[in-house]
């Protein structure tokens, strides 16, 4: 059984599961949205961390440069000590206590970290290509200067935009209830008879499955319903079953 899922009754043709897939289930989702999250967050980073290495060197020289990179240093390795800790809604709250507003509490605070964590982590990636490419370019190392690292940053962008689709697309909540044969999505509610559907697909998509549906068309009418959606393995299995059993 996937941990996102809670399966109720007493026999195949009377069970109900009821599943919730997003950032506290689903190691995918998480992933997908820290990369999305901390991308953005490390390119807005990127830039404020450089002016103030740029104003700390123009002010005190090789002492306000070496400065300013401990300062980021400190507060990458507390996001990390945050990270592997655990409990980082006490810890945040502990850090919290002299300032004059609250740390985030429950999913809030996990949330928080998780962004934070991901900001430290692609932070490191873009501060190193924008580092090695200007390194290439003051020494001449390549003709084309150091347009390849800070193009593969800049790329990162975009990158970050489609997985913070993915990761949307890959939250469900939902119940699917065998005695009824009908499945209920929540956040939109919609409910799908498993009468009107003639064949499913099933595609893995890390922990997830997508369930291609087909729908009857009665007197050539069109049924509406969501063509594709997405739910965990042990319901995308439990569907396929049902469906082949009517048919």
């Amino acid at each position: 059984m996937d941990e996102d899922t809670v399966r109720t009754g007493d026999g195949a043709e009377t069970d109900t599961i009821q599943w919730r897939r997003d950032t506290s289930t689903s190691r995918t989702v998480r992933l997908l949205w820290m990369f999305g999250v901390g991308t953005f967050f490390a390119a807005i980073g990127t830039v404020i961390c450089w002016r103030l290495y740029r104003l700390g060197g123009e002010a005190f020289g090789a002492i306000g440069r070496t400065a300013v990179l401990a300062l980021i240093a400190a507060f990458a390795a507390t996001i990390i000590a945050l990270a592997v800790a655990g409990d980082p809604e006490g810890h945040l709250a502990r850090i919290s206590g002299p300032l004059p507003f609250d740390a985030p509490t429950g999913t809030s605070a996990d949330r928080a970290v998780d962004a934070a964590v991901g900001t430290v982590a692609m932070g490191a990636i873009i501060g190193v290509l924008m580092g090695v490419g200007r390194y290439v370019s003051q020494n001449e190392l390549l003709a084309v200067g150091a347009g390849p690292f800070t193009g593969l940053a800049a790329l990162f962008l975009p990158i970050g935009l489609v997985a913070l689709v993915l990761a949307s697309f890959l939250q469900s909540v939902g119940t699917l209830d065998a005695e009824e044969g009908a499945i209920y999505l929540y956040e939109p509610d919609q409910r799908i008879d498993l009468e009107v559907i003639t064949d499913v697909s099933i595609r893995r998509l890390g922990d997830a499955a997508i369930l291609k549906l087909d729908y009857a068309q009665p007197g050539g009418q069109y049924v509406q319903g969501p063509r594709r959606i997405v739910v965990p393995p042990a319901v995308a299995r439990d569907v396929a079953a049902l469906v082949r059993s009517q048919t």
